[in-house]
């Protein structure tokens, strides 16, 4: 019986969606998801920290990992555009 060797460093490949584009990346379940971010920010031609993103209705921090989301191959990451609120100030001006 011949045994096949394991993997040491098994790789997940996670889709990242944002709005009608995708891409897919190769990662590590212990990769923190900063460069990820970098990459698909890069990639969806948005500004590093304009978009935010979600798995399962949840944000996901660039810190997180796949391994500690508990995220399996072929699972999907949604890019959405980061919203600011803005103060809304009326002018007095036209009060006077």
């Amino acid at each position: 019986m011949s045994q096949e060797p394991e993997d040491t460093k098994p790789k997940l490949n996670l889709s990242i969606v944002y709005g009608e584009s995708s891409i897919t990346v190769k990662v590590r379940p212990t990769m923190t998801f900063a460069k990820i971010f970098q990459a698909a920010c890069k990639k969806f031609e948005k500004e590093p920290g304009t978009l935010k993103f979600t798995y399962d209705g949840e944000r996901v921090g660039a810190e997180d990992t796949p391994g500690g989301l508990n995220m399996e191959d072929g699972d999907q990451i949604d890019a959405h555009l980061e919203q600011v609120h803005q103060l809304y100030l009326p002018l007095l001006f036209d009060r006077i």
